[in-house]
């Protein structure tokens, strides 16, 4: 199993999809990493030598992936917050930053849903009885 910028690729996709396993590196990317590397992006993973390995190591290296672009990212939104842009202020109440609606959607990023107001008529009878065992008390 071929290992690129610290992530062991997938040994039998082809090698312009196992590189999409490392992070900061996509499409546009890849052509690029490839044509630099001088490597096919049909062969296998597996079937890459040692030769191409080292030249496709090389390649990721010259842009930023893995722990030094989740540094970059993270970078970045700390400055945003700081200066108290509209996005900081978007990243720090953990809420969709690039316009997105948040009225019916955006559940991954608010997380799990938790109502506000009315409660069922159980519900509402136990915290009544409860109230009531306090005021005895």
């Amino acid at each position: 199993m071929p290992r690129i910028s610290g992530v062991d690729v997938p040994q039998n996709k082809r090698t312009e999809i196992a590189l999409h396993y490392i992070y900061g590196i996509g499409r546009q990317n890849v052509g690029k990493i490839l044509k630099l590397a001088n490597v096919d992006g049909n062969k296998r993973a597996k079937d890459l030598t040692s030769d191409e390995v080292m030249r496709l190591q090389k390649a990721v290296e010259t842009i930023p992936t893995e722990g030094s672009l989740r540094k970059i990212v993270t970078e970045n939104i700390k400055r945003l917050r700081q200066i108290g842009t509209y996005r900081g202020l978007r990243h720090a109440h953990r809420l969709p930053a690039r316009g997105q609606r948040t009225r019916h959607n955006a559940r991954t990023k608010r997380g799990k849903r938790m109502t506000v107001g009315a409660l069922k008529k159980e519900e509402a009878a136990k915290v009544e009885e409860a109230k009531k065992e306090e005021v005895k008390k």
